[in-house]
């Protein structure tokens, strides 16, 4: 049972309809495209007997910069050389295709749903070297369903064994099933928190829900933080230590 019974928000649809900023594109010698690449590296070094070959960012609720965190970081992967592809695993409430100009783009809707349909069909190569991404597809009656299917499963193997990395944007954990689902499937997941809008204890249920299916939690992106000149700057925090320290207020 949720403890939260606040009033029903409007959720923002601005990144549906016209995508996220790509900071690391538009601004590749700024403070903010520094930060990405300082989490990118922390993430690198954050499990010395393994590399990673595939995250997922989520977070507990809407609108706390997951997406516009992880189109950012794949930049700035891809950017390292990595052979990287971003998927919209956000069924419902997708941001790639309008972030990316994907004019009715096929997705990861249309891979699962469809017969014999090549995971290649819904794959698109981007301006920038080295990124690839897949887009989410229409929006399905059954989107729990088809993330926690068995071809969904093997789709998340096979895209590994072809790219250095492959970056899931997941829904909020606290609105839908699908994060918890793709986490049990990836090497890693990351929770994107927001200053000012991310509340604790949707915090503590986020990550309850994540270790309940025993998910592997590698870090914390504090985001929209203000620094002296008033603009937003994106960080990275080993989970448990940002926590233990938040704890102590």
């Amino acid at each position: 049972m949720s403890l939260f019974k606040k009033k029903k928000k409007h959720l923002e649809t601005t990144t549906m309809d016209y995508g996220v900023r790509m900071i690391t594109v538009s601004k590749s010698g700024s403070a903010n495209t520094e930060q990405f690449n300082t989490i990118r590296t922390n993430i690198e070094f954050s499990s010395a007997d393994e590399q990673f070959k595939s995250i997922m960012l989520t977070s507990s609720m809407a609108s706390e910069g997951k997406s516009t965190v992880s189109a950012n970081l794949a930049v700035s992967f891809a950017r390292q050389g990595k052979k990287t592809l971003l998927v919209d695993s956000d069924l419902r409430r997708p941001t790639l295709n309008a972030t990316f100009s994907i004019a009715d783009p096929k997705g990861l809707t249309n891979f699962l749903t469809e017969k014999d349909m090549p995971a290649n069909a819904v794959i698109y190569k981007t301006t920038v070297d080295n990124l690839s991404v897949m887009p989410s597809g229409p929006v399905p009656p059954n989107p729990s369903e088809l993330i926690g299917s068995r071809k969904m499963a093997g789709l998340i193997k096979a895209l590994e064994a072809n790219f250095d990395l492959v970056i899931y944007d997941a829904p909020p954990l606290l609105s839908v099933t699908d994060a918890q689902l793709i986490s049990t499937r990836v090497d890693g997941t990351v929770l994107v928190v927001r200053e000012g809008k991310t509340e604790k204890e949707a915090l503590r249920q986020a990550v309850g829900l994540l270790n309940h299916v025993n998910a592997k939690i590698i870090g914390t992106i504090f985001n929209d933080v203000k620094g002296s000149s008033g603009s937003g700057y994106y960080g990275y925090y080993g989970y448990y230590g940002y926590y233990g320290k938040e704890d102590k207020k």
